[in-house]
């Protein structure tokens, strides 16, 4: 069973940084993608950031240019540094582990989820 934990959340003012960190354990080694997604009072959760496990990644249009996601491999932990934030970055924010065909059977077919950390941005 993958484990995900979060942390780094808290609360900022506008146009201030954080680093949130994200460390999966629990599997073998195997290839896997992970990403950052955020859930806001009353919206749905939507996609934030990704890297696969070759280091490439995507970012929402809103948050090009001020979020900056990086992975550690040998660790297992991902983290996404926030800089420049606005009051609508206030959010739930999650990370997703997902497994690749190479995992163990009981790992691969489904997407783990991390418990959330919460971002709060003041004026």
């Amino acid at each position: 069973q993958v484990r995900l934990v979060e942390s780094g959340g808290g609360s900022v003012q506008v146009g201030g940084s954080l680093t949130l960190s994200c460390a999966a354990a629990g599997y073998t080694y195997c290839r896997y993608d992970m990403s950052w997604h955020r859930q806001a009072p009353g919206k749905e959760r939507e996609f934030v950031a990704g890297i696969d496990f070759e280091g490439s990644t995507t970012y929402a249009d809103s948050v090009k240019g001020r979020f900056t996601i990086l992975q550690n491999i040998a660790n297992n932990t991902m983290s996404l540094r926030i800089s420049t934030l606005k009051p609508e970055d206030t959010a739930m924010y999650y990370c997703s582990f997902s497994p690749r065909r190479n995992c163990p059977a009981a790992v691969r077919g489904r997407d783990y989820w991390g418990q959330g950390t919460q971002v709060s941005v003041s004026s």
